[in-house]
């Protein structure tokens, strides 16, 4: 077990360990297909619990705050090389969502939401650390791998949910506990003995330099995020809502998020690899620009289009996921999980507006023209998009 993440002598190059590289990435996608239970619930939770578009939408800024504390959690992990995290993270998770269904009230709600956020806190500040350190010079790749089981997830978890609500009832959720915790386990078993922390003697001053060179682009990923992360909260939080609504059956909605999401998995698989060639601003640049473009094909689309125009809009609303991990850890110095956590609260102060602002908006609007108003808000991106500074290339 002391061996499964050696380091590489002075003498032998490192090598991308793909069999860690799985392990991590399959664990996400169990994490992360537990957390996917909430969007496909919210259409029988708003009518059974009489919720607002605003209190559903806030159910998933609920589920974010505990990621105000990630630059601590990174902190500790860096420090410490605590890896009990990782394998509590989808524990804990796992149990809050599957007891949805048995939500009384919205406070019930606001708890199980709030207990999943502190799950997802704790799996994902150092879970793509250990995808950096093990991915060798592949580290777009590597968070391809781990992104595409975080995509893949946002797939499986709306049909699993819904098959479980079809056979068990809403209020019999609570079955699908024990599938989770496999992902904990194996976590705790696999890496129980691994470390991550760097000399501890220069910890304080490389904090405050990491700090230093990660700020200009903290700037300009925040600028990038703004703009595009009410579309994504409309598309990936809302979208069930907005179809059935429009006379679409649960299920057939449901389908409709799992195509997204697939598809997203898909874009999420593609870019890493992408951006290890033609660059991430490249990427980036063309995510950016077609994402609107498609949200406006979407709205004007029906009948027999419509589905493969989502799976067109899901393959680029996620394909920016790892292209943007790894301009982050391209540039996170020797604290690694710390500026992870930096990264994971400043996305989560701007999704969480974004959500709490589609669902405003919703209310007062209707969910047709929200969805129009974002896909003209995510043109404002693309500025953002062309100041990533540019990284080194690989050949193909």
């Amino acid at each position: 077990m002391r061996h499964l993440l050696p380091e590489p002598s002075k003498n032998t190059p490192p090598r991308f360990q793909t069999g860690n590289v799985l392990i991590i990435s399959a664990a996400h996608l169990i994490h992360d297909a537990y957390q996917a239970f909430l969007a496909p619930l919210l259409p029988l939770l708003i009518q059974q619990l009489g919720l607002s578009m605003m209190m559903a939408g806030s159910l998933d800024v609920i589920r974010k705050v505990p990621s105000l504390a990630n630059p601590l959690v990174g902190l500790i992990a860096d420090k410490r090389g605590i890896r009990i995290f990782l394998a509590l993270g989808p524990a804990i998770t796992t149990i809050a969502m599957s007891l949805l269904g048995l939500a009384p009230g919205y406070a019930f709600l606001a708890v199980l939401a709030l207990m999943a956020g502190v799950g997802s806190s704790l799996f994902h500040v150092p879970a793509p650390v250990m995808i950096k350190r093990i991915s060798a010079g592949n580290l777009g790749k590597g968070m391809s791998f781990y992104m595409l089981g975080g995509e893949l997830a946002r797939t499986v978890g709306p049909l699993a949910i819904l098959g479980a609500v079809q056979l068990w009832g809403l209020h019999s959720t609570w079955r699908m506990i024990p599938f989770g915790l496999v992902a904990s386990v194996v976590l705790y078993i696999r890496f129980r003995r691994i470390s991550f922390a760097p000399e501890a003697g220069r910890m304080q001053e490389s904090v405050r330099h990491s700090l230093h060179s990660f700020l200009p682009v903290l700037i300009t990923l925040s600028g990038l995020l703004f703009f595009r992360s009410a579309l994504k909260a409309a598309m990936t939080i809302y979208l069930p809502t907005y179809l059935t609504t429009a006379g679409s059956t649960l299920w057939a909605a449901g389908v409709a998020l799992s195509i997204l999401q697939f598809a997203g998995a898909g874009g999420t698989a593609l870019a890493g690899f992408v951006s290890d060639r033609i660059g991430h601003r490249g990427s980036l640049i063309i995510i950016t620009v077609l994402n609107p473009l498609m949200m406006l094909l979407f709205l004007h689309v029906s009948g027999v289009w419509t589905l493969p125009v989502l799976a067109i809009s899901g393959f680029f609303l996620f394909a920016s996921g790892p292209v943007l991990l790894a301009v982050v850890h391209q540039n996170s110095g020797n604290n690694a999980s710390f500026i992870n956590g930096l990264y994971m609260t400043m996305s989560f102060a701007i999704s969480s507006s974004m959500v709490l602002l589609v669902g405003a908006i919703a209310d007062k609007f209707g969910l047709e023209l929200t969805f129009r108003f974002t896909a003209y808000l995510a043109l404002g991106s693309i500025p953002f998009a062309f100041m990533i500074q540019p990284n080194k290339k690989r050949s193909i």
